[in-house]
């Protein structure tokens, strides 16, 4: 395993532990609002404390970026990307369906990730170029070809509600074609189960760095593709991200152009 690697497995399991036992006990939560439908909690930015310390044990010099404490400056030439609670909403309500993500870019590509759900303790893991792991073992993104055949995942634009009809349009394209859609909440989990082959495809737009950056990096080494809306290569700048098998990744495209 990539010494990397295994300390972002150490800090999502201490990250995951944090959160646990805030799941358990909901009480002093301490939510806050971010803006219209996005919340933090107390847990949130103790578990991100918890990942940039447990890194910055083994390497003090790289950089940061955090969705609860925005950028540690640092060397840029590595840098971590950390959502410590993605599904922040479902945690709250107590919705047992959440993650942590830990991404590391190295020169500005994606080189490391992790995505821990602690409540199942599934942790999802990748090395560019070494292929993508749920607990160990090697696991591949579907290869299927229909939409008739699907699984696929989405969220809906909560955040940014005055886009619905925009978004209606093509989910009402992709539906009827579609076997099932759902929508979880937790865009690190969506894609760490397209990577290991539950889901067969997902789309999503006004998505952060934080939400997918771990998530793009296990489709990819899982012999998935990834994309933006127009069928680019930077989902991460555009906000706006496919991913799947390749056939069902440019049939989505082709609704969502």
């Amino acid at each position: 395993m990539h010494p990397m690697l295994n300390i972002a497995i150490r800090a999502a399991r201490t990250a995951g532990n944090i959160i646990v036992k805030g799941f358990e006990n909901q009480t002093d939560l301490m939510t806050e609002a971010k803006g219209d439908n996005d919340y933090v909690t107390r847990i949130d930015k103790e578990a991100e404390q918890a990942i940039i310390h447990k890194i910055k044990q083994s390497y003090p010099e790289h950089s940061f970026v955090g969705e609860e404490g925005g950028v540690v400056e640092g060397d840029n030439d590595f840098k971590w990307i950390i959502d410590p609670l993605d599904g922040t909403t479902n945690f709250i309500k107590g919705i047992p369906h959440f993650a942590v993500s830990i991404a590391l870019m190295h020169k500005g590509r994606l080189d490391q990730a992790v995505v821990f759900d602690p409540l199942r303790g599934e942790l999802f893991t990748a090395s560019k170029g070494a292929g993508a792991q749920l607990n160990g073992f090697r696991i591949r993104a579907s290869k299927a070809k229909e939409l008739s055949q699907t699984i696929l995942a989405t969220a809906f634009p909560f955040k940014a509600k005055d886009t619905l009809p925009e978004y209606q349009q093509s989910f009402s394209k992709i539906f009827m074609q579609a076997g099932d859609i759902r929508r979880s909440g937790s865009a690190a989990l969506d894609l760490a189960y397209v990577a290991a082959g539950r889901y067969d495809g997902y789309w999503e737009r006004g998505i952060k760095p934080w939400d997918i950056a771990a998530g793009e990096l296990l489709v990819r080494e899982s012999g998935g593709l990834v994309t933006d809306f127009a069928g680019g290569n930077d989902p991460m700048h555009k906000g706006e991200i496919v991913a799947g098998s390749p056939k069902i990744v440019q049939t989505l495209v082709k609704h969502l152009k």
